[in-house]
């Protein structure tokens, strides 16, 4: 986990000066940080930010859909990943990754944990060739240096010169973005199920049932993964354990023809982060959140279902036998191979009985009461 080399200045400090001074222009790490979210300097081409791919408006996800497989595209305008951007939001609840007593992955950001905490992942983007495409840190300093508010701003806050300094720099780039994305904007608690808990809203009946089914280990196991507190009722849920799992899901191939990735290409997943080195490992992503899931699709690490209740369909196959519950609603065709079935998570997946169509409803009515308060709208949509 990255260590902070500063103290940050309270902008409350700088009223005790005793000469009149001018106000700065970012008096708080998430002000600063709020500006580098948007700042499009910090790209190749000075066309891309965070946002770009974190749209505030849209549940800090992507809501760009010119990709056929949705994955985004970087500031060339050409390049595309192999996995789905996932939200931004509520991602600072993530802990730093690492194995827990019984030897399990868990925390750090991305999909497979490369990043440790909330800032090592925000440079990531800033230096990825086919992202924001910044070759070097000292670039990335060097476009913020163009900017006297930035220079004003980082040396109050951080005592840093970015015009001398691109380690430093660079290091509280990342932490004040950290602060912008730890700030209450990206973490609101006020979904419907909040106001709910809160005893201010009442749940329909049919969000009421997927309420119980969602946490019912004997229907459809969904907490197994999904649930972080001890209770069914505790605020802050996250709805994700923070580990890393196998669920079998299908190659994008409509993404990959438009990426160029070879269609038997196999996403290795955890395995692929530079601390695992264990084959068990292999094709295991971190479980998401599931706040906001109805209003930041498509899903998946590799956005292969666009419909969040193709997503509960997709898991209903694993119980049920029946013909049309081995079909992709969306394709029509059968779901597809299983990638790295060797480390296929059977025991979590094989639970409960086969749900049927009222449940599968329920269920996805349940998720939708987890949009936030300022994107309720978009269910509507």
């Amino acid at each position: 986990m990255m260590v902070s080399r500063f103290v940050v200045r309270p902008a409350a400090c700088l009223l005790l000066a005793t000469a009149p001074v001018a106000a700065q222009p970012y008096a708080t790490p998430e002000a600063l940080g709020e500006a580098l979210f948007f700042e499009t300097d910090l790209s190749l081409n000075r066309t891309q930010s965070c946002a770009s791919c974190h749209e505030p408006n849209a549940g800090f996800a992507d809501p760009r859909r010119d990709a056929e497989g949705a994955f985004s595209r970087g500031d060339d305008g050409l390049s595309l990943g192999a996995r789905h951007a996932p939200t931004a939001a509520y991602a600072i609840l993530s802990p730093a990754f690492h194995q827990n007593a019984d030897g399990e992955w868990v925390g750090g950001q991305f999909w497979d944990g490369r990043a440790s905490d909330l800032a090592a992942q925000a440079g990531g983007p800033i230096l990825n060739p086919i992202e924001l495409g910044l070759a070097r840190e000292a670039d990335a300093i060097a476009r913020l240096a163009e900017h006297e508010d930035y220079v004003t701003a980082f040396r109050a806050l951080y005592d840093v010169d970015i015009a001398t300094d691109v380690d430093a720099g660079f290091e509280a780039l990342t932490e004040a973005l950290a602060a912008f994305e730890s700030s209450e904007a990206f973490q609101p608690f006020d979904s419907k199920y909040d106001r709910y808990l809160r005893g201010e809203v009442e749940l329909t009946q049919t969000e009421e049932l997927g309420r119980l089914l969602f946490f019912s280990q004997q229907f459809t196991n969904c907490n197994q993964c999904h649930q972080l507190r001890r209770s069914a009722i505790d605020p802050a849920e996250p709805f994700t354990d923070f580990k890393y799992h196998n669920i079998g899901v299908p190659a994008n191939l409509p993404g990959r023809e438009e990426n160029g990735v070879d269609a038997d290409w196999v996403d290795n997943g955890l395995l692929d982060n530079p601390l695992v080195d264990d084959p068990a490992q292999r094709g295991k992503f971190k479980t998401p959140t599931l706040r906001n899931v109805a209003v930041t699709g498509p899903y998946m690490h590799n956005g292969v279902f666009q419909d969040l209740r193709t997503v509960v369909a997709f898991y209903n196959k694993y119980n049920s036998k029946a013909e049309a519950a081995q079909t992709n609603p969306e394709t029509g065709a059968r779901w597809g191979a299983t990638p790295v079935p060797e480390t296929l998570s059977t025991e979590e997946l094989t639970h409960g009985p086969a749900l049927d169509d009222r449940r599968i409803d329920a269920l996805v009515a349940f998720l939708e009461t987890l949009t936030d308060a300022r994107y309720e709208p978009l269910l509507e949509d």
